[in-house]
């Protein structure tokens, strides 16, 4: 069976749900909109839903200049600009990464601190802002993402491992950029160059998962699963692996349905 694209992802903010599209601009450090927009600790420091689970709960769409935070508990929204030029200069960390940042509005920080019972700030990454990849892996830059531009998975993959599973969870638990169709499970571990329309990407290395994955993106639960299932066949050495961390060069855009060819 010949390969496509299945569907895009972008999550506006990191750990927040995000949304599909049908077509995506790739930037120099990944999709465009993707990963920009961070919650952080009055250090700076970054929180996600392995902290705070109810992040799951914050489902975003896009919008014209923008796009909305919906809290699904009860209907409440946000409205937020792709970017912003102005605000307080923000030295944020993501992991052991140090990285510039631009502060949103206070009212912004307020709606975010209410929503999820403790104090955080918003804050953006401008463009001028350049986080380096880990260079042992890839030499390039990247958004607020965990390590790397893109996430890709084959949705055989996913078929895979909820055959193994008492009850399968949906791609979303992932989080990934882009979901192959085609082919069979696991077969992103073989690539190493990837084709999708025009677009040319290389796939670094295996993405490890931690607990983010056993946490149900609408009810916010945490559960065993996928993760004890997945460590009795996808473990190297301390670390879980599924789907395959990528770089992508800026310019070309990616459609559902484009061609897809691996080498």
């Amino acid at each position: 069976m010949a390969l496509t694209l299945a569907s895009l992802h972008i999550h506006p903010v990191k750990s927040l749900g995000g949304f599909a599209v049908g077509e995506a601009l790739l930037t120099d450090r990944g999709l465009e909109h993707d990963r920009r927009w961070m919650l952080v600790r009055a250090d700076g420091v970054f929180v996600s839903q392995r902290e705070l689970p109810a992040m799951a709960l914050l489902h975003t769409a896009p919008l014209d200049g923008g796009f909305r935070v919906t809290d699904i508990r009860d209907g409440a929204v946000l409205e937020l600009p792709w970017c912003i030029m102005e605000g307080d200069d923000v030295t944020a960390s993501v992991w052991e990464d140090r990285v510039d940042t631009r502060a949103g509005q206070a009212a912004w920080d307020a709606w975010f601190s209410e929503r999820l019972g403790t104090s955080l700030r918003l804050v953006h990454m401008p463009d001028a802002s350049q986080r380096p990849t880990d260079g042992r892996f890839a030499d390039g830059i990247t958004s607020l993402s965990d390590g790397y531009p893109c996430l890709i998975i084959s949705q055989a993959s996913l078929d895979d491992l909820n055959a193994r599973l008492p009850g399968s969870v949906p791609m979303d638990r992932f989080r990934p950029n882009m979901v192959i169709a085609g082919g069979y499970g696991f077969q992103e571990d073989g690539w190493r160059e990837l084709r999708i329309g025009d677009a040319r990407f290389s796939l670094v290395k295996p993405c490890a998962r931690c607990v983010m994955v056993t946490i149900d993106q609408r009810t916010a639960e945490r559960g065993a699963e996928p993760l004890r299932t997945l460590a009795t066949f996808r473990a190297a050495g301390n670390k879980v692996l599924f789907g395959m961390n990528a770089m992508c060069a800026a310019g070309s855009v990616v459609r559902v349905g484009d061609p897809v060819v691996p080498w």
